[in-house]
């Protein structure tokens, strides 16, 4: 069980599309992010305890059990490769040219992502709730949608209670002990 504290401090991650394009624009690259969300926990062995796909970043809030860079390299990593081979598709050639960085390195030639992620660190309960906050009513301030449980792409109806039948991405709230009654507030 996940006790948030200074020594087990949660992350807050955020990775933004390269040239803030609205990669995830569509329901299908969203589902496809949720996937590779879901395969970055399994795969790091990490919890994801609260997240949103907003159609040019993401934010995830996950629990310190790896590295923030461990985090974000699975994360960002396999994200990267299911939608970049999503996009590889001919119907999608001018989307996939935006992603285009000339041959790099290991042989890439396509960047989902900005180079520069931003990590937090989440010591306490309250801030781990503020960031939790922030993170759902993203779609609200972006006014994709009136209330932040609408938006089908984040964690929000988990945490009040009321998911839905079809969840793209389940949280690992069951693993949170929380240590204050004020903390799934």
């Amino acid at each position: 069980m996940l006790r948030v504290s200074r020594d087990s401090p949660c992350l807050y991650l955020t990775a933004v599309a390269k040239d803030r394009l609205p990669v995830f624009r569509s329901e299908a690259i969203k589902a496809l992010a949720c996937s590779a969300l879901d395969e970055a926990r399994k795969s790091a062995g990490l919890l994801i305890l609260a997240y949103v796909i907003m159609p040019d970043h993401l934010h995830v809030v996950t629990d310190g059990a790896v590295k923030p860079s461990e985090a974000l390299r699975f994360i960002k990593g396999i994200a990267s490769r299911r939608v970049i081979d999503y996009l590889k598709r001919p119907e999608f050639a001018a989307s996939l040219a935006k992603l285009a960085v000339g041959t790099r390195k290991r042989n890439y030639r396509y960047s989902l992502w900005e180079h520069h992620s931003n990590v937090v660190l989440l010591p306490r309960e309250q801030i781990l709730m503020q960031k939790v906050n922030y993170t759902h009513l993203n779609p609200v301030r972006l006014k994709l949608v009136p209330t932040p449980e609408q938006y089908r792409w984040s964690s929000a109806r988990y945490w009040i209670g009321r998911p839905g039948p079809d969840e793209p991405l389940i949280p690992n709230l069951d693993q949170i002990a929380w240590r204050s009654a004020a903390g799934k507030a």
